[in-house]
């Protein structure tokens, strides 16, 4: 399934073309995470109401929902390479305009929401591209190592870039997206480094992005497994939208300051790279089924904990739990997605499961501002527990679930 299957295998620290990717990808991630903390937190500490800081959430993540599938015909079809220094360039004019405005004491909400939303599209080109790029730059034995060490460098992303962010919001307002710029103008320049190319030799032929849409949808919902996992995990990350933005009220209702927002997300990104990094392992170990159903029930049990209202060092280590687990989910049904899926179809298949996965996110984050205006923060959090309970159920109940393969199997194909 991979470019360099008959490549001799060397260790991944030295192989010149993975390293600059996982820098760029890593710089660029960084970047991402800065802007994206800094956007809520600069409405909610200015005073600005959760709806205010909802429908900032909505712009930035409804590129999930409205650009996840012509983005992944893009990435099949143009320069993988040449795709992500574009998107590189695209946000650091995004997150640039936010910290030139917000310096000259501007703070206009339709700009802030336009700048999420062209971040969070070139973001999701981004990650498309360079999620596409591994199984051409790793041998195909190397693939469960390399997602390992991908999803543990944006964990580390969010380790340093939460903490930074709140750290640099304290100093300076501006400060969180001017930093972002400059990440991105750094991971431009990594990319710069890469020889190889990131996609194997294409047939020349007419294209047409409606069959192009449709090859990648097609072959998506073709896969048992595949369409029922990503129909729990769209309800999940849901969830996790009123989570996030119910940590940023209870911190503020604590009085405390934001920088304990940040104290929070690098105790969640030490745990998010732990996770990441115990991925590999658990891959070989577990099948996807096991840990999809077991990672649904601890997320819901660890909710309802939340939603006790512990003090601030326990709820940072039960959020930072739900964070750990993540992380692991994403590395063994990341392996599992990439090892089965053609590399002409990278794209295209990776779109379509960001879509089906989070493509609700935005009416998540939205949706998040709103309930958490009308209900009792608690009462919001036990509630969505009782959700991510009844999804594990689900899980348990669903003919499709329980008769997958392993993730060390083949695709879990209808058309037999």
């Amino acid at each position: 399934m991979t470019a360099l299957t008959d490549t001799p295998v060397v260790p991944l620290r030295r192989n010149r073309d993975f390293l600059a990717l996982w820098i760029g990808a890593g710089l660029t991630s960084l970047g991402g995470t800065v802007a994206t903390v800094g956007f809520p937190m600069l409405l909610v500490f200015a005073g600005r109401s959760t709806v205010a800081a909802g429908w900032t959430g909505f712009a930035g993540l409804l590129p999930m929902l409205l650009v996840q599938l012509p983005a992944g015909v893009m990435v099949d079809r143009w320069d993988r390479r040449r795709t992500m220094i574009w998107c590189n360039v695209t946000a650091l004019a995004a997150v640039g305009a936010v910290g030139v405005a917000v310096a000259l004491g501007a703070l206009w909400l339709p700009l802030l929401m336009a700048a999420a939303f062209v971040e969070g599209t070139a973001a999701i080109v981004y990650r498309l591209a360079e999620r596409a790029a591994v199984s051409n730059v790793v041998p195909a034995p190397q693939l469960s190592s390399a997602m390992s060490q991908n999803e543990a460098r944006t964990r580390a992303a969010g380790l340093v870039g939460q903490p930074l962010s709140s750290s640099l919001f304290v100093l300076l307002r501006a400060a969180p997206f001017l930093f972002a710029a400059l990440s991105h103008l750094l991971a431009l320049g990594s990319l710069l480094f890469v020889r190889g190319s990131f996609q194997q030799e294409r047939a020349s032929t007419a294209r047409n992005l409606r069959r192009d849409l449709t090859e990648g949808i097609s072959w998506v919902l073709h896969q048992r497994f595949l369409r029922s996992a990503l129909g729990l995990v769209a309800v999940t990350n849901i969830l996790f939208q009123i989570l996030s933005l119910a940590l940023l009220v209870m911190v503020r209702d604590a009085g405390s300051s934001p920088a304990v927002i940040g104290v929070i997300g690098a105790v969640s990104g030490t745990c998010g790279v732990f996770g990441a990094l115990a991925g590999s392992a658990v891959n070989r170990r577990l099948d996807l089924v096991t840990v999809l159903v077991s990672v649904l029930i601890a997320w819901a049990v660890l909710m309802f904990l939340i939603s006790l209202g512990p003090p601030i060092p326990l709820l940072a280590l039960l959020f930072a739990s739900t964070t750990m687990l993540g992380a692991l989910l994403n590395v063994v049904a990341g392996t599992y997605q990439l090892s089965i899926t053609p590399d002409a179809l990278q794209g295209r298949v990776g779109s379509v499961a960001g879509l089906l996965g989070s493509g609700a996110n935005s009416l998540g984050a939205l949706g998040a501002g709103f309930l958490l205006a009308a209900v009792p923060t608690a009462a919001a959090v036990a509630g969505i527990s009782g959700v991510m309970l009844a999804l594990a159920v689900a899980a348990v109940l669903s003919p499709a679930v329980r008769s997958a393969r392993t993730s060390r199997g083949g695709p879990d194909d209808d058309r037999g």
